[in-house]
């Protein structure tokens, strides 16, 4: 299926027509097209042109309205004030568009993809081995997986990568503990839990550190265990790589919860650039891109000062032999660009890493490894808050464990299905409930900005009015019921037919869903197709309020029509909805 011209891009293309012809000097001009509450549309480039060729802003406005070709596509084409353009489009023309729309067999609604898709590795979702995953990887998780999916869907080829926290100091106490206690990860039965796993890790993490603060000795042991993990000594990384496999157990259930796949060939965690560290450091330092300083292998930066004005570097390798973290995101960045061969590489990492990041990739730069061809983004996010305003706590000021907010969040919503459900088996209630938990979480977070910070409140993002995704998933089930009970009348296009004030609306910014997708995958942004969907599933509302479809009954024609606009709003909303990782039920 052909992608369709959305009805922006074609008025676009006549009014751009118009101005090169009016004003052949200037080249081709942008006329600056946007949505108005006057018109349909509204054009504002005259203005700039205008002040530019030294013209007439309304004399050169007039003389583009009357070579604007109108046809079947533009109604009335008027100038306004200074030299604005006010453009109305006609009825024919809307139902039309849409119905090349509603014609696409892929589900693609007729968005086009790319024309020179590219590769683009995306870094998100990465829990740290034997730790709980708590809230604060919550948003990393979810806006990883909806820009993953805006991508993919404009034709990007995407390389996933999980960056686990799977190395380090840590494992060492960990694995001599495991050493001296050999049962401690031992399973009951076959299949075993998350939750079991979970508890598996949490119980010896805790064991193995209160041994580590009391014993000498132990600690000793400990300290010898990690330089034989990083010697590479089979018998511990053998034992590490049980650390490693009972997380991915926890990991793997959590991320199930999320509605969320994660494929095991994407884990690559920071064990996976052991190989290349030291050929990253050899790298740095023969280039001169990174400098000995007190032992420690550093990179300064002009813009980079501490408190007290001296230069505070980007430390690749410590003094006593041990590599950083930066010498492992810069080994990872080779990976991508060399191996992987990416032309973007985007980092879903907390805006408190921020400057560890901009270093990193001025680094990247000076080494040759980015660059014009090859771009890397740290696509930063703000906190999650309690409703306090503070960092999301618990009642003893732990952190809150991702497990136990999606259960709440779950046990809410399903009261919420069950209160409004008429004829919903008990298990349909549940399966239902989680849908809606599940996406009340994922939609209170990536319809705020990311960089943002945003308030954790489950009641508000549970709640059946406001922008919450409850009110889509709402709109697009009571869609499917009003086509359930349509009878005997069936969706068809015809644009013959005038059309309602209401159903304008819905009809123009149904259309404007590919140009929305567009800009949310360019700019890594899930938040502009959130707010997208949200004013659709509002303007249906309206339509549904103003446009009788099924009672008081409308003629034959008008009906299926008002059947078509329905079903593709809801063709729409679905389409949007699972770009965000969000399911939306067909009965609730």
């Amino acid at each position: 299926m052909a992608s369709v011209t959305s009805l922006s891009d074609s008025v676009h293309q006549r009014l751009a027509a118009a101005l090169s012809a009016a004003l052949p000097q200037a080249g081709s001009a942008d006329p600056l097209l946007r949505r108005s509450d006057r018109a349909d549309f509204q054009a504002n480039g005259i203005l700039a042109l205008a002040k530019k060729e030294k013209a007439n802003p309304r004399e050169l406005a007039t003389q583009v309205v009357s070579g604007v070709e109108s046809g079947e596509l533009i109604k009335d084409v008027e100038v306004s004030g200074p030299g604005f353009l006010n453009i109305t489009i006609t009825d024919r023309a809307i139902t039309e568009t849409l119905a090349a729309r509603y014609a696409d067999d892929t589900g693609r609604l007729g968005v086009p993809q790319a024309g020179q898709p590219g590769t683009t590795v995306i870094d998100y979702a990465q829990p740290n081995v034997a730790k709980e995953m708590h809230v604060g990887h919550l948003r990393s998780a979810v806006i990883g997986d909806s820009v993953m999916r805006l991508l993919e869907f404009t034709g990007e080829q995407v390389v996933r990568r999980h960056h686990i926290g799977d190395w380090g100091t840590q494992f060492g106490m960990l694995i001599q503990y495991l050493e001296e206690h050999p049962h401690e990860l031992d399973h009951k039965a076959d299949e075993v839990s998350g939750e079991e796993a979970m508890s598996n890790l949490d119980r010896l993490y805790k064991a193995a550190r209160k041994l580590f603060d009391a014993d000498e000795e132990f600690k000793t042991r400990a300290r010898r265990r990690v330089v034989d993990l990083q010697a590479g000594d089979p018998q511990t990384l053998a034992m590490w790589q049980k650390f490693v496999d009972e997380s991915k157990i926890y990991f793997f259930s959590v991320f199930e919860k999320l509605d969320m796949e994660i494929r095991d060939e994407d884990i690559v965690g920071e064990s996976g650039y052991n190989d290349m560290l030291a050929e990253t450091c050899r790298l740095l330092e023969e280039s001169g891109v990174a400098v000995r300083s007190e032992g420690a292998l550093c990179v300064f930066f002009d813009d980079v000062k501490g408190p007290d004005g001296n230069p505070v570097p980007l430390i690749v390798q410590k003094s006593d032999g041990g590599y950083g973290y930066a010498a492992t995101d810069l080994s990872a960045i080779r990976d991508r660009v060399f191996n992987l061969k990416a032309n973007s590489i985007i980092y879903v990492v907390d805006a408190r890493q921020s400057l560890h990041f901009k270093m990193v990739f001025e680094t990247a730069r000076k080494a040759g490894w980015l660059g014009d061809e090859v771009k890397a983004h740290q696509l930063a996010f703000g906190t999650v808050l309690g409703k306090d305003g503070k960092p999301f706590k618990t009642r003893e000021g732990e952190t809150v464990r991702l497990v136990d907010l999606l259960d709440e969040a779950i046990d809410r919503a399903s009261a919420v299905v069950r209160e409004k459900a008429q004829d919903l088996s008990e298990e349909e209630i549940a399966e239902r409930g989680t849908q809606v938990g599940v996406g009340a979480v994922k939609y209170a977070d990536l319809s705020t900005s990311a960089n943002r910070d945003y308030k954790f409140d489950l009641d508000q993002m549970v709640s059946l009015n406001g922008d919450t995704s409850v009110y889509l998933q709402y709109a697009y089930a009571r869609i499917q019921s009003i086509l359930r009970k349509a009878g005997a009348s069936r969706p068809v296009a015809h644009p013959e037919l005038e059309l309602h004030e209401a159903e304008r609306a819905l009809g123009l910014h149904a259309d404007a869903f590919a140009a929305t997708v567009a800009e949310a995958a360019t700019e890594y942004a899930p938040h502009k197709l959130a707010a997208y969907l949200y004013q659709l599933a509002s303007l249906f509302t309206t339509f549904y309020d103003k446009c009788p479809v099924i009672k008081p009954e409308p003629p034959k024609d008008v009906a299926e029509n008002r059947l078509f606009l329905c079903e593709v709003t809801a063709r729409t909303l679905h389409r949007g909805m699972a770009l965000l990782g969000i399911r939306t039920p067909e009965r609730l």
